[in-house]
């Protein structure tokens, strides 16, 4: 290989990686918030969570980002372990089609599909149109390298010691691991199976030889999801541990059935007999639907093994105990008055959880304690938890046989919830409000501690009221209540009108005046929210 075919093969690769990411990225942003909808969708069933998997990917044209998304999904708690393998074995037939697209000779078109693409983009103004010619223009780059690299390997297979070089891999597992290690690498899957089709058009590589390497690739694949989990939480690294899993058992099975059923490999063949480059693309797709359709009977069994092998902690174990409904468990197995009984003891839970949250927070604030501060972020997973899946049991109450009066009554639990919900958002803003102090070395005044101190104490102390009128039906310390409430409203315009007095004298610092104005601001909304959720089933109102 010249210098020239040398820095040909490598223009070829880098134009087809740089198409692929720029398609990518502007099929992400066609779809929007869309791709997030999509993948919410796949709590529902196991085949539907495979379905989203596959549709997410080709939307995409990147496994790798939607096993990402699935990281993000599971480190957040929106998404579980069991839910994810579903859409990580999706994904690893939706990352096929890239293969079976580029199994087209389109090369001699590549060229006007990219001015059309660069058109599109450079002179619309309307951006859903932009993002088409950016979708556009990355599939003509795609091919363009597809292109530039078919002409740059084109002589080598004439060299006579490249092509016995090639042709000494016959060993399947060195093929594998070379297929491993050529992925991790390209950090994706479709480039590299791309780049074996060229190299098997051009009769470099043998059908047979690909098949290894594509075994191998898939395992590569998982690279990216490995670096991504490194800051996740502990179910977000089982997340790329399950895709990890899920590869390996998928190359032995495959491995197996060729070993057992080399039939297999001469029936794919013979779906396309005079192009190598199609038989590879079916090849890569088959496999990928024989292995979920044999693993996905068994994927309660991938979980097990990725929590056997990443343990729990026994905080986590505590946080999974939290994060499910104790109470609520058996809708349309009893009667709706008994019904009405448990959402109020699920409702007063989550009333616990967020009020010790609102003191996590001011505790991790004025102490610069930092592990209250992450219990408090923690737990505030759970009552994000919560408050979706209290509001979906609450919904399906709407479907049994209750009165106008209950109705109304889980109407106002559906408040409670929210104002509860929001009550914990902002003890995670008062988090983060302490981390943004800690990083820029940003101090209140002692007059500003003082008063921001005395507020949040009040408005402790209004928000474990009215949750406890709510828990025990005490009605009759509205009164006292609502005095709290108002002294909280009168403290932060008093502490607000204190500190702009202080900004005028240069009394406060920047950063620190803006914390304690958002701070002040929460906290009075803490404390509208708890009177709400006293007030909301005083039957007096109701």
């Amino acid at each position: 290989m010249t210098k020239y075919e040398l820095f040909l093969l490598l223009g070829g690769i880098g134009l087809f990686l740089y198409g692929m990411t720029v398609m990518s990225t502007g099929l992400r942003n066609a779809c929007g918030r869309n791709l997030q909808r999509i993948l919410e969708g796949a709590t529902k069933s196991k085949l539907r969570a495979v379905l989203v998997g596959i549709a997410v990917t080709v939307l995409v044209q990147s496994s790798s980002a939607t096993d990402v998304m699935v990281i993000g999904f599971v480190n957040s708690g929106i998404m579980t372990l069991s839910q994810a393998i579903g859409v990580i074995m999706g994904a690893n037939i939706g990352t096929t089609i890239t293969a079976q697209v580029t199994a087209f000779n389109l090369s001699a078109y590549a060229p006007l599909i990219l001015f059309i693409g660069v058109v599109i983009f450079v002179f619309v103004k309307k951006q859903l149109v932009k993002y088409i010619g950016s979708i556009i223009m990355g599939f003509g780059m795609l091919f363009e390298g597809i292109a530039l690299m078919k002409s740059a390997i084109s002589p080598l297979a004439q060299t006579e010691a490249f092509v016995d070089t090639i042709s000494s891999m016959s060993n399947p597992f060195l093929l594998v691991i070379f297929g491993i290690l050529f992925t991790a690498l390209l950090q994706s899957s479709s480039s590299s199976t791309v780049i074996l089709q060229a190299f098997a058009v051009q009769g470099i590589l043998t059908y047979h030889s690909s098949v290894y390497l594509l075994i191998g690739s898939a395992i590569g694949s998982v690279a990216p999801n490995l670096l991504a989990s490194l800051t996740a939480n502990r179910e977000g690294k089982r997340t790329a541990l399950l895709n990890l899993l899920f590869n390996l058992f998928r190359a032995v099975l495959l491995m197996c059935l060729i070993m057992l059923f080399p039939v297999l490999l001469t029936w794919i063949q013979n779906l396309s007999p005079d192009n190598v480059g199609r038989q590879i693309a079916n090849t890569h797709t088959i496999f990928a639907i024989i292995a979920v359709v044999v693993m996905l009977p068994l994927s309660e069994k991938i979980v097990k093994l990725s929590r056997c092998i990443l343990k729990p902690l026994p905080e986590e174990i505590c946080m999974m105990d939290e994060k499910k409904l104790h109470f609520m468990n058996n809708i349309g197995e009893v009667p709706p008055t008994i019904l009405l009984t448990q959402a109020r003891k699920e409702i007063a839970r989550m009333g616990d959880i967020a009020s010790s949250n609102l003191e996590l927070a001011i505790d991790s604030f004025f102490n610069q304690d930092v592990k209250k501060g992450e219990e408090a972020l923690q737990m505030e997973e759970v009552v994000d938890y919560l408050n979706y899946a209290i509001v979906d049991k609450l919904v399906e109450l709407h479907t049994t046989d209750m009165s106008q009066k209950d109705m109304n009554l889980v109407h106002h639990m559906m408040l409670v919830v929210s104002h509860l919900e929001r009550i914990s958002d902002y003890a995670e803003n008062v988090v983060e409000y302490g981390q943004r102090m800690r990083n820029e070395n940003a101090l209140l005044s002692e007059s500003g501690h003082q008063d921001l101190l005395e507020l949040a104490q009040l408005c402790l102390k209004e928000v474990k009221l009215c949750i406890e009128i709510f828990v025990g039906e005490r009605y009759s310390q509205l009164k006292t209540a609502e005095k709290i409430e108002e002294r909280v409203d009168n403290k932060q315009l008093e502490i607000i009108d204190g500190h702009v007095k202080r900004l005028a004298n240069a009394g406060c610092n920047p950063l620190a005046g803006v914390i304690f104005t958002d701070m002040a601001n929460d906290l009075e909304r803490c404390s509208d929210h708890a009177i709400s959720v006293a007030r909301a089933l005083d039957m007096k109102i109701l």
